[in-house]
Protein backbone atom coordinates (compact mmCIF):
# COMPACT_ATOMS: atom_id res chain seq x y z
CA UNK A 1 0.00 0.00 0.00
CA UNK A 2 1.69 3.22 -0.97
CA UNK A 3 1.07 6.67 1.41
CA UNK A 4 -1.84 8.91 0.41
CA UNK A 5 -0.53 11.94 -1.56
CA UNK A 6 0.21 14.49 0.82
CA UNK A 7 -0.07 17.25 -2.02
CA UNK A 8 -3.95 16.49 -1.76
CA UNK A 9 -6.26 19.82 -1.14
CA UNK A 10 -6.25 20.37 2.32
CA UNK A 11 -9.41 21.10 4.28
CA UNK A 12 -9.36 24.16 6.15
CA UNK A 13 -10.74 23.54 9.72
CA UNK A 14 -14.14 23.72 9.77
CA UNK A 15 -15.62 26.27 12.36
CA UNK A 16 -18.50 22.86 13.02
CA UNK A 17 -15.36 20.80 13.64
CA UNK A 18 -15.90 21.15 17.11
CA UNK A 19 -14.42 17.98 19.82
CA UNK A 20 -12.54 16.23 17.05
CA UNK A 21 -10.02 14.28 19.28
CA UNK A 22 -12.50 12.28 20.70
CA UNK A 23 -10.55 9.31 20.95
CA UNK A 24 -7.30 10.98 22.63
CA UNK A 25 -4.07 10.95 21.93
CA UNK A 26 -0.62 8.30 22.24
CA UNK A 27 2.73 8.43 22.08
CA UNK A 28 4.87 5.00 21.37
CA UNK A 29 7.71 3.57 19.59
CA UNK A 30 9.93 5.26 22.03
CA UNK A 31 13.28 6.14 21.61
CA UNK A 32 16.63 8.58 23.22
CA UNK A 33 15.61 11.45 21.44
CA UNK A 34 11.77 11.15 20.44
CA UNK A 35 8.46 8.86 20.02
CA UNK A 36 5.67 8.75 17.90
CA UNK A 37 2.80 10.94 18.47
CA UNK A 38 -0.74 9.25 17.48
CA UNK A 39 -4.14 11.11 17.31
CA UNK A 40 -7.14 10.22 15.05
CA UNK A 41 -9.55 12.86 14.30
CA UNK A 42 -13.16 11.76 15.45
CA UNK A 43 -15.84 14.58 16.39
CA UNK A 44 -18.37 11.20 15.78
CA UNK A 45 -16.23 8.69 17.15
CA UNK A 46 -19.48 6.50 16.31
CA UNK A 47 -20.18 7.40 13.31
CA UNK A 48 -21.35 4.07 11.53
CA UNK A 49 -19.52 4.03 8.53
CA UNK A 50 -16.71 4.39 10.39
CA UNK A 51 -14.83 7.93 9.79
CA UNK A 52 -15.35 9.43 13.10
CA UNK A 53 -17.64 11.86 11.20
CA UNK A 54 -15.08 13.74 9.57
CA UNK A 55 -14.91 15.16 5.91
CA UNK A 56 -13.63 13.01 3.35
CA UNK A 57 -10.43 15.27 2.39
CA UNK A 58 -7.44 16.07 4.64
CA UNK A 59 -7.23 18.13 7.53
CA UNK A 60 -4.15 20.02 9.29
CA UNK A 61 -3.18 18.88 12.35
CA UNK A 62 -0.64 20.91 14.20
CA UNK A 63 1.76 19.37 17.21
CA UNK A 64 3.43 21.01 20.22
CA UNK A 65 6.12 19.33 22.44
CA UNK A 66 7.34 20.77 25.39
CA UNK A 67 9.09 20.19 29.18
CA UNK A 68 6.03 21.42 31.24
CA UNK A 69 2.41 20.69 30.74
CA UNK A 70 2.00 24.58 30.62
CA UNK A 71 3.74 24.42 27.57
CA UNK A 72 5.85 27.54 28.66
CA UNK A 73 8.72 27.10 26.16
CA UNK A 74 7.75 24.58 23.22
CA UNK A 75 10.97 22.78 22.32
CA UNK A 76 9.08 20.95 19.29
CA UNK A 77 6.17 21.65 16.87
CA UNK A 78 5.40 20.80 13.43
CA UNK A 79 2.35 19.67 11.59
CA UNK A 80 0.70 16.71 10.20
CA UNK A 81 -1.39 15.94 7.23
CA UNK A 82 -4.52 14.09 8.82
CA UNK A 83 -5.99 12.45 5.87
CA UNK A 84 -9.53 10.31 5.26
CA UNK A 85 -7.19 6.98 3.33
CA UNK A 86 -5.51 6.51 7.26
CA UNK A 87 -9.17 7.07 8.99
CA UNK A 88 -7.75 11.01 9.48
CA UNK A 89 -4.92 9.51 11.26
CA UNK A 90 -1.93 11.26 12.20
CA UNK A 91 1.37 9.48 13.59
CA UNK A 92 4.49 12.17 13.73
CA UNK A 93 8.12 10.89 14.73
CA UNK A 94 9.06 13.72 16.79
CA UNK A 95 13.10 12.95 17.31
CA UNK A 96 16.20 15.78 18.65
CA UNK A 97 14.44 15.33 22.15
CA UNK A 98 16.93 14.53 25.43
CA UNK A 99 17.67 11.10 26.07
CA UNK A 100 15.86 9.87 29.88
CA UNK A 101 13.42 13.38 29.53
CA UNK A 102 9.55 13.59 30.82
CA UNK A 103 7.61 15.52 27.81
CA UNK A 104 4.21 16.77 27.92
CA UNK A 105 2.55 16.86 24.26
CA UNK A 106 -0.35 18.15 22.73
CA UNK A 107 -2.40 18.59 19.27
CA UNK A 108 -4.74 21.48 17.65
CA UNK A 109 -6.65 21.56 14.85
CA UNK A 110 -8.15 25.23 14.19
CA UNK A 111 -9.02 26.75 17.78
CA UNK A 112 -10.00 23.08 19.26
CA UNK A 113 -6.79 21.87 21.10
CA UNK A 114 -6.34 18.41 22.67
CA UNK A 115 -5.93 16.69 26.12
CA UNK A 116 -1.98 16.83 26.89
CA UNK A 117 -0.46 13.61 27.30
CA UNK A 118 2.74 12.83 28.31
CA UNK A 119 5.91 10.47 27.76
CA UNK A 120 9.47 10.17 28.97
CA UNK A 121 12.48 9.36 26.19
CA UNK A 122 14.67 6.13 26.72
CA UNK A 123 18.10 6.77 28.35
CA UNK A 124 20.76 7.68 25.66
CA UNK A 125 21.80 4.29 24.33
CA UNK A 126 24.69 2.01 26.84
CA UNK A 127 23.94 3.94 29.74
CA UNK A 128 23.74 2.68 33.29
CA UNK A 129 20.12 3.02 34.33
CA UNK A 130 18.89 2.90 37.94
CA UNK A 131 15.52 2.06 37.56
CA UNK A 132 12.71 1.26 34.74
CA UNK A 133 9.32 0.27 35.61
CA UNK A 134 6.14 -1.10 32.88
CA UNK A 135 3.08 -2.13 32.92
CA UNK A 136 1.58 -4.67 30.49
CA UNK A 137 -2.04 -5.71 29.18
CA UNK A 138 -4.03 -7.33 27.35
CA UNK A 139 -7.44 -8.77 25.80
CA UNK A 140 -10.02 -5.53 26.51
CA UNK A 141 -13.20 -7.14 25.43
CA UNK A 142 -15.18 -3.83 26.10
CA UNK A 143 -18.47 -5.66 26.20
CA UNK A 144 -17.78 -7.75 28.69
CA UNK A 145 -17.13 -5.12 31.30
CA UNK A 146 -15.70 -1.79 32.48
CA UNK A 147 -11.80 -0.74 32.26
CA UNK A 148 -11.56 -0.36 35.64
CA UNK A 149 -7.79 -2.69 35.85
CA UNK A 150 -6.90 0.51 32.90
CA UNK A 151 -8.46 3.45 35.58
CA UNK A 152 -5.28 1.88 38.18
CA UNK A 153 -2.96 1.65 35.58
CA UNK A 154 -3.21 5.22 34.79
CA UNK A 155 -2.68 6.11 38.25
CA UNK A 156 0.82 4.27 38.76
CA UNK A 157 3.37 6.80 40.21
CA UNK A 158 6.46 5.27 38.16
CA UNK A 159 5.14 4.19 34.77
CA UNK A 160 7.67 4.88 31.74
CA UNK A 161 6.06 1.93 29.50
CA UNK A 162 2.92 0.48 29.23
CA UNK A 163 2.95 -2.84 26.42
CA UNK A 164 -0.19 -4.00 24.98
CA UNK A 165 0.00 -7.57 23.93
CA UNK A 166 -2.90 -8.56 21.98
CA UNK A 167 -7.14 -8.60 21.87
CA UNK A 168 -7.16 -4.31 21.88
CA UNK A 169 -9.93 -5.38 20.01
CA UNK A 170 -12.66 -7.95 20.00
CA UNK A 171 -13.69 -8.64 16.54
CA UNK A 172 -17.55 -10.06 17.16
CA UNK A 173 -20.51 -9.18 17.05
CA UNK A 174 -22.00 -7.17 19.86
CA UNK A 175 -25.13 -8.46 21.00
CA UNK A 176 -27.72 -8.57 24.28
CA UNK A 177 -26.39 -11.93 24.76
CA UNK A 178 -22.62 -10.83 25.52
CA UNK A 179 -23.02 -7.26 26.17
CA UNK A 180 -22.09 -7.63 29.76
CA UNK A 181 -20.91 -4.46 30.39
CA UNK A 182 -24.13 -2.66 32.49
CA UNK A 183 -25.07 1.08 31.41
CA UNK A 184 -23.41 0.62 27.99
CA UNK A 185 -25.47 0.64 24.75
CA UNK A 186 -24.67 0.12 21.12
CA UNK A 187 -26.33 0.43 17.84
CA UNK A 188 -26.87 -1.58 15.27
CA UNK A 189 -24.12 -1.40 13.45
CA UNK A 190 -21.91 -3.54 16.20
CA UNK A 191 -23.87 -6.10 16.43
CA UNK A 192 -22.01 -7.76 13.36
CA UNK A 193 -18.67 -9.38 13.19
CA UNK A 194 -16.02 -6.66 11.70
CA UNK A 195 -14.87 -7.74 8.43
CA UNK A 196 -14.42 -4.44 6.48
CA UNK A 197 -12.16 -1.80 6.91
CA UNK A 198 -14.80 0.71 8.11
CA UNK A 199 -16.53 -2.30 10.58
CA UNK A 200 -13.22 -2.41 11.99
CA UNK A 201 -12.27 1.35 12.04
CA UNK A 202 -15.60 1.62 14.21
CA UNK A 203 -14.74 -0.55 16.78
CA UNK A 204 -11.41 0.47 17.32
CA UNK A 205 -14.18 4.06 18.27
CA UNK A 206 -16.17 2.08 20.25
CA UNK A 207 -13.04 0.51 22.58
CA UNK A 208 -11.05 3.98 22.06
CA UNK A 209 -13.97 6.12 23.68
CA UNK A 210 -13.47 4.62 26.83
CA UNK A 211 -12.05 7.66 28.75
CA UNK A 212 -10.06 4.80 31.55
CA UNK A 213 -8.08 3.70 28.40
CA UNK A 214 -7.65 7.19 27.08
CA UNK A 215 -6.13 8.15 30.24
CA UNK A 216 -3.34 4.92 30.28
CA UNK A 217 -2.40 5.91 26.81
CA UNK A 218 -1.70 9.85 28.19
CA UNK A 219 0.20 8.62 31.05
CA UNK A 220 3.00 6.78 29.46
CA UNK A 221 4.41 6.02 25.97
CA UNK A 222 2.87 2.74 24.18
CA UNK A 223 4.58 -0.21 22.87
CA UNK A 224 1.95 -2.49 20.84
CA UNK A 225 1.99 -5.83 19.32
CA UNK A 226 -1.47 -7.99 17.96
CA UNK A 227 -2.88 -11.47 18.82
CA UNK A 228 -5.76 -12.88 16.99
CA UNK A 229 -9.01 -11.03 18.00
CA UNK A 230 -7.69 -8.10 15.88
CA UNK A 231 -8.59 -10.18 13.02
CA UNK A 232 -10.17 -13.19 13.79
CA UNK A 233 -10.50 -15.38 16.70
CA UNK A 234 -7.80 -18.39 16.45
CA UNK A 235 -6.87 -17.63 12.93
CA UNK A 236 -3.33 -18.73 11.85
CA UNK A 237 -1.10 -17.16 9.13
CA UNK A 238 -3.20 -16.06 6.29
CA UNK A 239 -5.52 -18.72 7.39
CA UNK A 240 -8.82 -18.19 8.77
CA UNK A 241 -9.82 -20.52 12.14
CA UNK A 242 -13.03 -22.05 10.75
CA UNK A 243 -12.81 -24.85 8.64
CA UNK A 244 -14.61 -23.52 5.53
CA UNK A 245 -12.72 -21.79 3.08
CA UNK A 246 -12.57 -18.02 2.88
CA UNK A 247 -11.48 -16.55 -0.24
CA UNK A 248 -11.76 -13.54 0.68
CA UNK A 249 -9.45 -13.93 4.30
CA UNK A 250 -6.64 -12.11 3.24
CA UNK A 251 -8.63 -9.42 1.85
CA UNK A 252 -9.90 -8.95 5.75
CA UNK A 253 -6.32 -9.48 7.54
CA UNK A 254 -5.34 -6.33 5.10
CA UNK A 255 -8.53 -4.64 6.05
CA UNK A 256 -7.66 -5.52 10.19
CA UNK A 257 -3.94 -4.52 9.73
CA UNK A 258 -4.52 -1.35 8.34
CA UNK A 259 -7.60 -0.34 10.98
CA UNK A 260 -4.63 -1.52 13.67
CA UNK A 261 -2.25 0.91 12.07
CA UNK A 262 -4.36 3.70 11.82
CA UNK A 263 -5.41 3.45 15.63
CA UNK A 264 -1.72 2.70 17.36
CA UNK A 265 0.82 5.42 17.29
CA UNK A 266 3.65 3.01 15.27
CA UNK A 267 6.11 4.22 13.34
CA UNK A 268 5.57 4.11 9.45
CA UNK A 269 7.47 0.57 9.41
CA UNK A 270 4.69 -1.23 10.60
CA UNK A 271 2.30 0.61 7.73
CA UNK A 272 0.62 -2.80 6.54
CA UNK A 273 1.50 -3.55 2.34
CA UNK A 274 -1.50 -5.23 1.94
CA UNK A 275 -2.19 -8.13 4.38
CA UNK A 276 1.33 -8.08 5.78
CA UNK A 277 2.75 -5.95 8.18
CA UNK A 278 5.87 -5.94 10.69
CA UNK A 279 5.07 -5.11 13.97
CA UNK A 280 8.28 -6.48 15.38
CA UNK A 281 10.98 -4.05 16.91
CA UNK A 282 13.57 -3.92 19.63
CA UNK A 283 13.50 -1.46 22.58
CA UNK A 284 16.90 -0.84 24.22
CA UNK A 285 16.68 1.05 28.00
CA UNK A 286 20.37 1.98 27.76
CA UNK A 287 21.98 -0.66 28.98
CA UNK A 288 19.26 -2.22 31.81
CA UNK A 289 16.89 -3.81 29.39
CA UNK A 290 16.67 -4.88 25.81
CA UNK A 291 12.79 -5.55 25.03
CA UNK A 292 11.81 -7.52 21.84
CA UNK A 293 8.14 -7.41 20.39
CA UNK A 294 7.10 -10.55 18.76
CA UNK A 295 4.72 -11.12 16.31
CA UNK A 296 3.10 -15.04 17.07
CA UNK A 297 0.24 -14.79 14.78
CA UNK A 298 1.12 -13.39 11.76
CA UNK A 299 3.93 -16.09 10.32
CA UNK A 300 2.68 -19.47 12.61
CA UNK A 301 1.50 -22.63 10.76
CA UNK A 302 -1.80 -23.43 11.17
CA UNK A 303 -3.35 -25.20 14.41
CA UNK A 304 -2.33 -29.11 14.14
CA UNK A 305 -4.12 -31.82 12.73
CA UNK A 306 -3.15 -34.50 14.93
CA UNK A 307 -0.19 -35.65 17.25
CA UNK A 308 2.22 -36.06 14.29
CA UNK A 309 1.59 -32.86 13.34
CA UNK A 310 1.90 -30.80 16.21
CA UNK A 311 5.31 -32.42 17.40
CA UNK A 312 6.92 -31.96 13.86
CA UNK A 313 10.20 -30.37 13.80
CA UNK A 314 9.39 -27.83 11.03
CA UNK A 315 6.51 -26.22 13.05
CA UNK A 316 6.95 -22.60 13.85
CA UNK A 317 5.01 -19.87 15.36
CA UNK A 318 7.14 -17.31 14.52
CA UNK A 319 8.16 -18.06 11.34
CA UNK A 320 11.80 -18.66 10.25
CA UNK A 321 13.32 -15.33 9.31
CA UNK A 322 11.52 -14.05 12.98
CA UNK A 323 12.93 -16.95 15.07
CA UNK A 324 16.04 -15.73 13.52
CA UNK A 325 15.67 -12.47 14.48
CA UNK A 326 14.82 -12.86 17.80
CA UNK A 327 17.83 -15.25 18.93
CA UNK A 328 20.16 -12.76 17.28
CA UNK A 329 18.34 -9.63 19.75
CA UNK A 330 19.14 -12.29 22.40
CA UNK A 331 22.34 -12.86 21.46
CA UNK A 332 23.99 -9.19 20.68
CA UNK A 333 22.12 -7.92 24.00
CA UNK A 334 24.73 -6.35 26.25
CA UNK A 335 21.74 -5.63 28.60
CA UNK A 336 21.40 -6.71 31.91
CA UNK A 337 17.74 -8.00 31.40
CA UNK A 338 15.97 -9.44 27.81
CA UNK A 339 12.56 -9.25 27.66
CA UNK A 340 10.53 -10.34 24.98
CA UNK A 341 6.89 -9.98 25.02
CA UNK A 342 4.13 -12.15 22.69
CA UNK A 343 0.79 -12.65 22.73
CA UNK A 344 0.69 -16.57 23.87
CA UNK A 345 1.77 -18.08 26.97
CA UNK A 346 5.28 -19.93 26.09
CA UNK A 347 5.61 -22.19 29.46
CA UNK A 348 4.00 -25.70 28.80
CA UNK A 349 1.03 -26.23 30.17
CA UNK A 350 -1.29 -29.13 27.89
CA UNK A 351 -0.50 -30.67 24.51
CA UNK A 352 -4.43 -29.81 23.55
CA UNK A 353 -4.01 -26.06 24.37
CA UNK A 354 -3.16 -26.13 20.62
CA UNK A 355 -3.38 -21.89 20.24
CA UNK A 356 -0.76 -21.47 22.62
CA UNK A 357 3.12 -22.76 22.57
CA UNK A 358 2.17 -25.86 23.17
CA UNK A 359 1.00 -26.59 19.78
CA UNK A 360 4.51 -25.60 18.31
CA UNK A 361 6.57 -27.56 20.88
CA UNK A 362 9.30 -28.07 18.83
CA UNK A 363 9.27 -23.60 18.38
CA UNK A 364 8.18 -23.98 22.19
CA UNK A 365 11.92 -25.54 22.51
CA UNK A 366 13.69 -23.41 19.98
CA UNK A 367 12.70 -20.32 22.36
CA UNK A 368 13.41 -21.59 25.54
CA UNK A 369 16.45 -22.63 24.23
CA UNK A 370 17.23 -19.20 22.85
CA UNK A 371 16.45 -17.33 26.01
CA UNK A 372 18.24 -19.64 28.32
CA UNK A 373 21.31 -18.41 26.74
CA UNK A 374 20.72 -14.60 27.39
CA UNK A 375 20.97 -12.30 30.28
CA UNK A 376 18.29 -12.84 32.87
CA UNK A 377 15.70 -13.72 30.27
CA UNK A 378 11.33 -12.65 30.85
CA UNK A 379 8.90 -13.63 28.65
CA UNK A 380 5.88 -11.51 28.54
CA UNK A 381 2.02 -12.84 27.35
CA UNK A 382 -1.67 -12.66 27.68
CA UNK A 383 -4.48 -13.94 25.53
CA UNK A 384 -6.09 -16.50 28.45
CA UNK A 385 -7.67 -14.01 30.96
CA UNK A 386 -5.42 -15.28 33.95
CA UNK A 387 -2.38 -13.65 35.81
CA UNK A 388 -0.35 -16.60 35.40
CA UNK A 389 3.40 -16.41 36.67
CA UNK A 390 5.66 -19.41 36.24
CA UNK A 391 9.36 -20.35 35.91
CA UNK A 392 11.34 -21.62 32.72
CA UNK A 393 13.14 -24.55 32.89
CA UNK A 394 15.78 -26.43 30.94
CA UNK A 395 14.14 -29.71 31.78
CA UNK A 396 10.51 -29.93 32.30
CA UNK A 397 10.79 -33.75 32.69
CA UNK A 398 12.58 -33.15 36.09
CA UNK A 399 11.12 -31.28 38.38
CA UNK A 400 14.46 -30.50 40.12
CA UNK A 401 15.52 -28.91 36.83
CA UNK A 402 17.51 -25.70 36.48
CA UNK A 403 16.03 -22.58 36.17
CA UNK A 404 16.20 -20.40 33.15
CA UNK A 405 14.00 -17.87 33.43
CA UNK A 406 10.45 -16.45 34.34
CA UNK A 407 7.32 -15.82 32.47
CA UNK A 408 4.43 -13.37 33.55
CA UNK A 409 1.25 -13.30 32.08
CA UNK A 410 -1.38 -10.70 32.75
CA UNK A 411 -5.01 -11.14 32.82
CA UNK A 412 -7.77 -9.62 30.89
CA UNK A 413 -8.72 -5.71 31.44
CA UNK A 414 -12.20 -6.82 30.75
CA UNK A 415 -13.03 -9.96 28.57
CA UNK A 416 -14.83 -12.98 30.19
CA UNK A 417 -16.27 -10.77 32.81
CA UNK A 418 -15.35 -10.85 36.49
CA UNK A 419 -13.89 -13.41 37.35
CA UNK A 420 -12.85 -15.92 40.14
CA UNK A 421 -9.62 -15.94 41.84
CA UNK A 422 -10.15 -19.76 41.13
CA UNK A 423 -12.22 -21.43 38.47
CA UNK A 424 -12.29 -24.21 36.55
CA UNK A 425 -9.16 -24.15 34.42
CA UNK A 426 -6.81 -23.74 38.05
CA UNK A 427 -6.16 -26.89 37.70
CA UNK A 428 -4.90 -27.33 34.64
CA UNK A 429 -2.27 -24.69 35.45
CA UNK A 430 -1.32 -25.51 38.72
CA UNK A 431 -0.62 -29.19 38.59
CA UNK A 432 2.82 -27.75 37.50
CA UNK A 433 5.50 -27.00 39.73
CA UNK A 434 6.87 -24.16 37.89
CA UNK A 435 3.41 -22.16 37.97
CA UNK A 436 3.83 -20.32 40.72
CA UNK A 437 0.76 -18.49 40.65
CA UNK A 438 -2.93 -18.16 39.02
CA UNK A 439 -5.74 -15.82 39.48
CA UNK A 440 -8.85 -15.59 37.34
CA UNK A 441 -9.60 -11.91 38.13
CA UNK A 442 -9.32 -9.37 35.36
CA UNK A 443 -6.35 -6.72 36.21
CA UNK A 444 -2.55 -5.93 34.78
CA UNK A 445 0.83 -6.05 36.02
CA UNK A 446 3.27 -4.00 36.60
CA UNK A 447 7.04 -4.59 36.64
CA UNK A 448 10.01 -2.50 38.03
CA UNK A 449 13.67 -3.62 36.94
CA UNK A 450 16.88 -2.50 38.33
CA UNK A 451 20.35 -3.53 37.95
CA UNK A 452 19.93 -6.30 40.68
CA UNK A 453 16.35 -7.51 40.49
CA UNK A 454 13.33 -7.53 39.23
CA UNK A 455 9.74 -6.59 40.92
CA UNK A 456 6.60 -8.12 39.25
CA UNK A 457 2.76 -7.28 40.62
CA UNK A 458 0.07 -8.88 39.96
CA UNK A 459 -3.10 -6.80 40.32
CA UNK A 460 -6.69 -7.99 40.00
CA UNK A 461 -9.97 -6.18 40.79
CA UNK A 462 -13.17 -8.74 42.29
CA UNK A 463 -15.62 -7.04 39.52
CA UNK A 464 -15.64 -4.76 36.15
CA UNK A 465 -18.94 -5.72 34.96
CA UNK A 466 -21.51 -3.46 37.10
CA UNK A 467 -19.21 -0.43 37.28
CA UNK A 468 -15.79 0.79 37.59
CA UNK A 469 -15.31 1.76 41.17
CA UNK A 470 -13.74 -1.92 42.11
CA UNK A 471 -10.69 -1.16 44.38
CA UNK A 472 -6.97 -2.67 43.13
CA UNK A 473 -6.12 -5.67 45.03
CA UNK A 474 -2.66 -6.89 45.01
CA UNK A 475 -2.87 -10.60 43.77
CA UNK A 476 0.87 -11.22 44.39
CA UNK A 477 4.19 -9.88 44.36
CA UNK A 478 7.43 -11.54 43.25
CA UNK A 479 10.87 -10.88 43.50
CA UNK A 480 13.63 -12.07 40.89
CA UNK A 481 17.70 -11.04 41.40
CA UNK A 482 19.63 -10.99 38.66
CA UNK A 483 21.70 -13.76 37.92
CA UNK A 484 19.47 -16.27 39.99
CA UNK A 485 16.26 -16.38 37.81
CA UNK A 486 13.33 -17.72 39.87
CA UNK A 487 10.05 -16.31 41.45
CA UNK A 488 10.21 -15.52 45.04
CA UNK A 489 6.93 -14.29 46.68
CA UNK A 490 7.50 -11.38 48.60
Amino acid sequence: MNLPRAEASVAAPDPQLTAPFGLGVASGAPRPDGVVLWTRLAPQPLAEDGSGGMPQSPVAVTWEVARDQNFVGVEKKGEALAQPDLAHSVHPRVDGLRPGTEYFYRFRVGDQISRVGRFRTLPAAGTSVSTFSFGFVSCQAWYHGHYTAHKHLAQEPDLDLVLFLGDYIYEYGITPENMWRQGADVGPAHSVEAVTLEQYRLRYSLFKTDQHLQDVHARAAAAVIWDDHEVQNNYTGKTPAVSTPDPNFRTRIAAAYRAFYENMPLDVEALPQGDTSDITTSIDVGNLIRFALLDSRQFRDPAPVDEVDRTSPQRTILGADQEAWVANQLRTSSATWNILANGVVLSPISPDKVDMWDGYPAAQTRMLEAMSKASNPVMLAGDIHKHVAAELKADYADPNSRTTGVELVCSSIASDGDGAVTDKHTADWTQHPYVKHYDGRRGYVHVTVTPKDMVSTFYSVDWVQSDDLAPKQVSARFYTRAGQMGLSPM
